[in-house]
């Protein structure tokens, strides 16, 4: 099995080996189909968070509700993935985006990990001019369809009734501003779930855009409670908290569970209460 996050030396070395997975998506509406025609890293497949990795938007679910588990196996078989296959999945954006893809594949007991440093890394060092542009055709393959563990997972409910004191520690993976209710650009109202704590999944990435070490990724959880309490991890959506929990695995620490709905969800249910400030 792989480990949740590889090195660009490990990549190098077994890049023949794996399959490399293009998971580029961006928030502000960039298409990140054309980036990848635009240039990847050489026989990456594209895979379409909006598509394969998520179900349609709605009210009572979320922005990016987890798929039908079928509609998941289908779409990443159609792009080559199949069973026995290892994924390494990388973005833009220091893997946020991709760890989606990892998190979802490795719940369901597939073999995954993120690139750490993403297509920076790639181009660092093997410079710009061997990225592959156009599409890649993909070879489909059989992905089997497992169901979504429930024991990875927390709902709507659960964290309606956890506290600060109580029930799963609650982990918000968004930016601070968005945490405290500063400025909330695309869900129903501004805040937080009372009793979560703020540890923005791109803090987990130094300036180098390389994850931090182990042992202070373990520190920097420890401190906000998740060696005594298990971790529930949510974000606007539910993308990009998937970053957080590969986080964790990567620090040592017990692996946490996904609230799929996250704020997108909790937001938009009537008569929850929400906090503000830090």
């Amino acid at each position: 099995m792989l480990p949740p996050i590889v090195s660009p030396a490990w990549f190098a070395e077994h890049r023949d080996e794996v399959v490399v997975a293009d998971v580029r998506w961006y928030l502000d509406g960039r298409s990140g189909r054309e980036a990848h025609e635009a240039g990847h890293i050489p026989g990456a497949v594209f895979v379409d968070l909006d598509a394969w990795l998520a179900a349609p938007a709605t009210a009572a679910d979320g922005r990016h509700p987890l798929p039908d588990p079928a509609v998941f196996a289908m779409g990443l078989g159609a792009l080559g993935i199949g069973d026995g296959d290892a994924v390494v999945a990388y973005d833009d954006a220091g893997g946020v985006i991709a760890a989606r893809l990892v998190w979802m594949l490795r719940a369901v007991g597939h073999d995954a990990a993120l690139l750490d440093g993403g297509l920076d890394a790639w181009v660092a060092t093997h410079g710009e001019d061997a990225l592959e542009t156009g599409p890649v055709e993909a070879r489909p393959r059989s992905l089997s369809t497992r169901a979504w563990p429930a024991e990875r997972l927390a709902d709507l409910d659960e964290v309606s009734r956890a506290s600060a004191d109580e029930g799963p520690l609650l982990v918000d993976a968004r930016a601070p501003e968005r945490y405290r209710g500063d400025d909330e650009p695309v869900d129903a109202r501004a805040g937080h779930i009372p009793g979560a704590v703020n540890l923005p999944t791109r803090d987990h990435v130094g300036p180098d855009g390389l994850h931090l070490a182990p042992e202070v990724l373990r520190e920097r959880f420890e401190a906000a409670g998740a060696g005594e309490r298990e971790v529930v991890a949510y974000c606007g959506s539910g993308v990009t908290a998937c970053h957080t929990l590969i986080a964790l695995e990567y620090a040592g620490l017990a692996a946490g569970r996904l609230y799929p709905g996250s704020w997108s969800q909790y937001a938009a249910a009537p008569g929850l209460p929400v906090a503000t400030a830090q």
